[in-house]
C-alpha cells in the first residue's frame, strides 16, 4: 500500500481548550483533534487536568510524526501508519528516559483518538491494535524492619484518646502484621468470626471470596479478647467486630490515619502503611527461611508469581538459606 504524500506545509496552529500553538498537524487533522477535545469535554466530561494530559500526550505524538514522516501529518497519514512507525515512537520515548507508565498512558491516549476517529468515519488504522503496551514494572513491596513493625504494634495504642480504642488499634495491627491479613479482611471480620482465647487459626474470606486458614500468634486472640471486653458497643455475632468511635464499622481510612500518626511518632518512612505491615509479615517469614509456597497460602495470593516479588526484598537472606541448606553449596 502506497504511503500518502507528506504535507509540506508548516504546522498549523491549534485552537480550543488545551490546544497548543504550532501543533504539528495538517488542517483536517487539526479540526479532528479539536472536535475530539470538544467531545472529551462535553460527552466524557473530562476534567481540565485530564484534558490537558490527553492533549499533551497527543501533541507530543504529532510532533514525533512530523519529524518521522517529514511533514505535518494528516488523517490519511495516521490511517497509513505501520506497526514500525508506532514502535519508532515508543522507542523514541524510551530513549528520552520517559517512564513506562507515562508511555502507557500516552499510547492509551493515541488509541482513544483513533477509536473516536473510526467511530466517526474520519479514519481507521487496525494496525494500532497490534502494538503492545509497554510492560510496567511491578513495584517491589516495601516492608518495615522487624523492629519498626514491632514498635508500630506496641505504640499505636498510645495514639488513642480512649482505652478501648487503644486496644482496638493494637488488635487490628496485630492481625495485619501477625497474621498477614489485608486491611479489608481484618475489618471485614464479624464479631462471630473473631478469634477467641487459645484459638490457633482463623478462617479468612479473601479476594474473590476465597477462604484460607491462617495460623495465629497467641498474642492475637488475646488482643482481640481484650478489645471485645472493653468495647462499649454491643457486638452481636453478625455485626462488624471492629467499631469506630461512634459505634459504626471501623473504616480503612481511620486505620490509615493511625498509621500516618505512627510514622510521625516513630520516624517511619513514607512507605509505612497498613498494607506495608502485611508485606512485612511475608518478608520477615521469608527472611527466617519460610517456604515461598506456604507464604503464598498464608497471604491468599492466587499466583505464586505475586508472592515471588518478596524474593527481591530479601534476596540476601535467601542466598544465606541456600548456602546453608543446598548440598552443592557446601562443596
Amino acid at each position: 500500500m502506497a504511503r500518502p504524500a507528506r504535507i509540506a506545509a508548516g504546522a498549523a496552529a491549534g485552537s480550543g481548550a488545551g490546544g497548543i500553538v504550532g501543533r504539528a498537524a495538517a488542517p483536517d487533522l487539526l479540526q479532528a483533534v479539536e472536535d475530539w477535545q470538544a467531545w472529551l469535554r462535553s460527552e466524557k466530561r473530562a476534567s481540565p487536568h485530564t484534558l490537558a494530559a490527553y492533549t499533551g500526550d497527543f501533541d507530543a505524538f504529532l510532533a514525533f510524526l512530523a519529524g518521522h514522516l517529514g511533514g505535518a501529518p494528516s488523517l490519511a497519514d495516521l490511517a497509513a501508519l505501520r506497526a514500525a512507525d508506532f514502535r519508532a515512537w515508543l522507542a523514541r520515548r524510551a530513549g528520552q528516559g520517559l517512564a513506562k507508565s507515562s508511555t502507557a498512558r500516552a499510547l492509551s491516549t493515541v488509541r482513544g483518538f483513533f477509536r473516536w476517529s473510526a467511530r466517526r468515519g474520519l479514519m481507521e488504522n487496525p494496525i494500532l491494535a497490534t502494538v503492545r503496551t509497554p510492560k510496567l514494572d511491578r513495584p517491589v513491596p516495601k516492608a518495615l524492619t522487624a523492629a519498626d513493625a514491632r514498635d508500630a504494634v506496641e505504640t499505636v495504642g498510645e495514639l488513642a484518646d480512649e482505652p478501648w480504642i487503644a486496644l482496638r488499634d493494637t488488635a487490628v495491627l496485630l492481625l495485619l502484621y501477625g497474621a498477614g491479613l489485608r486491611i479489608s479482611e481484618a475489618l471485614g471480620l464479624s464479631a462471630g468470626e473473631a478469634p477467641g482465647p487459645g484459638q490457633q487459626a482463623l478462617t479468612v474470606l479473601g479476594k474473590g471470596r476465597k477462604q484460607r486458614r491462617v495460623p495465629l500468634l497467641a498474642a492475637i486472640p488475646e488482643a482481640v479478647a481484650a478489645y471485645r471486653a472493653a468495647c462499649p458497643w454491643p457486638l452481636p455475632a453478625e455485626a462488624p467486630l471492629f467499631r469506630a468511635k461512634r459505634g459504626g464499622a471501623l473504616s480503612p481510612r481511620e486505620v490509615q490515619r493511625r498509621v500516618q500518626l505512627l510514622r510521625d511518632r516513630l520516624g517511619l518512612p513514607e512507605s509505612a502503611t497498613p498494607h506495608a505491615l502485611r508485606h512485612s509479615f511475608a518478608t520477615h517469614l521469608l527472611g527466617a527461611g519460610g517456604d515461598l509456597r506456604a507464604i503464598q497460602e498464608l497471604l491468599g495470593h492466587a499466583s505464586l508469581s505475586t508472592t515471588q516479588r518478596y524474593t527481591a526484598v530479601d534476596g540476601r537472606r535467601l542466598l544465606e538459606v541456600y548456602e546453608a541448606a543446598h548440598p552443592r553449596a557446601r562443596d
